[in-house]
């Protein structure tokens, strides 16, 4: 199922519980339009949203699960019981920051991967980087997929964004890491996501822009009361 999605868009399907979509329910039917769409796969946020879009589409998910910590930055399937809940799921991938971040009780992403694949030897994994020195990181750890998920929303990489200068932090990353890239963040327009394939990444991810109404709605209302005619 993993090579399907190879030059395919991802659509991710997420709502937290505080977005007005916050139901694995409407969830799975998001997953289901993006199929109809023609989506290749899928990428959902916790165990139960994971598991009811597994019941009605076909397609391969990369799964991650969001927490916020006290002492920790990291919040992308943060902690080694998150690991261990998605992989109960049968999610074809998971994802993890992979960040220079430490983890919650300051364990170091070199730890944490190396106690997981030693774990789950067979699972596939994908590092949500935000710098490009971070992608070569983990790709050396040796993650299945480098993403760009992170870029801009870290302290490594404020100010950073993913499509300057014809995305170059992505084409940078291409020359320099040997394991496939999945462009995610920002990746907005079909323009976008048709060029960072041309670039030569893996798949592409998009998200709020096909997924999260309130914030497609937000960009109309933005437009229109920004410029009052």
């Amino acid at each position: 199922m993993i090579n399907q999605i190879n030059k395919h868009l991802i659509v991710s399907c997420q709502a937290l519980e505080d977005e007005p979509l916050h139901s694995s329910m409407i969830m799975a039917r998001m997953a289901l339009a993006a199929y109809q769409g023609g989506a290749k796969g899928i990428r959902s946020n916790s165990v139960s949203d994971i598991l009811e879009i597994k019941k009605i589409v076909d397609l391969p998910v990369i799964g991650i699960i969001k927490r916020d910590y006290d002492d920790s930055d990291v919040y992308i399937t943060p902690t080694y019981q998150d690991v261990d809940d998605l992989v109960k799921t049968g999610c074809e991938i998971i994802a993890m920051d992979a960040t220079s971040s430490t983890r919650p009780g300051q364990i170091s992403l070199d730890e944490f991967f190396k106690t997981v694949k030693e774990k789950y030897p067979h699972q596939l994994f994908m590092a949500d980087c935000s710098t490009i020195d971070e992608a070569i990181h983990a790709d050396q750890l040796g993650f299945d997929f480098i993403g760009t998920t992170l870029v801009g929303y870290t302290k490594q990489s404020t100010g950073d964004h993913i499509e300057k200068d014809d995305f170059k932090i992505i084409r940078e990353i291409l020359k320099q890491v040997k394991h496939p890239v999945i462009a995610e963040g920002n990746i907005d327009t079909p323009q976008k996501a048709r060029r960072v394939l041309e670039l030569g990444c893996y798949s592409v991810v998009v998200g709020s822009i096909i997924t999260r109404p309130q914030i497609i709605t937000k960009r109309f209302t933005d437009e229109i009361e920004g410029g009052k005619y």
